[in-house]
């Protein structure tokens, strides 16, 4: 792109992620200073694709969903003049905004975008060992939390744009609790995982990182808590169960909740015994009440009885 970019051209930076913002030296310029909805999509398909071509019938296609006026073509092209008007003014020919036949693109030695600052940030996190990737992401996602293109129309490619970097953000946000958990940064993890949870409560990798660190940290019964949450909003709106590694962690929980309680903890191990009987297979095989060891199938079962019953019933005693 460097013979692009022959004679005086002022660079200028651009904000995507949140409000649509552009600085050129000491002007900075809103969504609306740019001009009308069109111009300003116009803007936001070549910032999303900078350094790239976008050819002139690709436009209309974005630009009118398919169904263009008549003199499509020449309508586009007034837009992009009133666009280059605001973004160089006086230097139509050497500034960001080029035409190369056919087709417009933005030249990346003259633009400076939040949205290609955030991407580099995350891509640098790849593989960095986790005291380095940690203040790559916690960068990442100062920069990159908010909405892509915020304020513009909801268009179907602004609209797809925004949904892969929600699901980026996301991503972030879970390997950033992750890496937190492993440095020893419990509450950092937990404020990463949190923000997963509510960005995306439908990804249960962001809920298992919540369990996860909140079961680091000691809170069982606030990763007990997290963990229902979790298993009746995917029944609610995916009617499906949790993953593996989330139902692990419950049954974890549910062990290190009740050891201090010596009732409860057999109850729990009569209940996981029924099941696994029921199941045909044992998957338990190390839940056990404190100082006893499982006791052979007819026997166990019958205890197994015993305790729920009797549980249920000093329960409905107190109801």
């Amino acid at each position: 792109m460097k013979q692009l970019t022959a004679g005086y051209a002022e660079p200028i930076s651009v904000r995507m992620i949140g409000n649509l913002e552009v600085r050129r030296g000491d002007t900075v310029m809103t969504s609306e200073a740019l001009g009308s909805p069109k111009v300003r999509q116009i803007f936001g398909i070549l910032l999303l694709r900078l350094g790239a071509r976008v050819s002139k019938s690709e436009l209309i296609e974005l630009l009118w969903d398919g169904r263009p006026p008549l003199k499509a073509q020449a309508t586009l092209e007034s837009y992009v003049s009133v666009l280059r008007r605001s973004l160089q003014p006086g230097v139509a020919k050497t500034g960001p905004l080029r035409t190369a036949t056919g087709s417009y693109l933005l030249d990346p030695d003259l633009v400076e975008v939040d949205l290609v600052r955030f991407n580099g940030l995350v891509a640098e996190s790849e593989g960095a060992a986790p005291e380095e990737a940690y203040p790559l992401l916690v960068e990442a996602l100062k920069l990159g939390s908010a909405p892509l293109l915020a304020e513009e129309l909801d268009t179907a490619w602004a609209e797809e744009a925004r949904a892969q970097h929600s699901s980026t953000v996301t991503s972030v946000q879970i390997r950033a609790a992750e890496i937190a958990e492993q440095l020893g940064r419990t509450q950092e993890a937990l404020d990463w995982a949190g923000q997963a949870v509510t960005s995306a409560p439908l990804n249960d990798r962001a809920w298992c990182t919540q369990v996860l660190a909140l079961e680091s940290a000691g809170r069982y019964v606030e990763a007990l808590q997290s963990y229902d949450k979790c298993r009746r909003v995917l029944d609610r709106e995916l009617g499906c169960a949790p993953a593996p590694d989330l139902r692990a962690a419950h049954m974890r929980l549910l062990q290190k909740t009740a050891q201090d309680d010596g009732e409860l903890y057999e109850v729990l191990e009569a209940l996981f015994y029924l099941n696994d009987r029921l199941r045909g297979q044992s998957r338990h095989p190390g839940i056990h009440a404190p100082g006893k060891r499982p006791q052979a199938s007819p026997s166990r079962t019958t205890t197994a009885r015993r305790v729920i019953h009797s549980f249920l019933d000093k329960a409905q005693t107190v109801a």
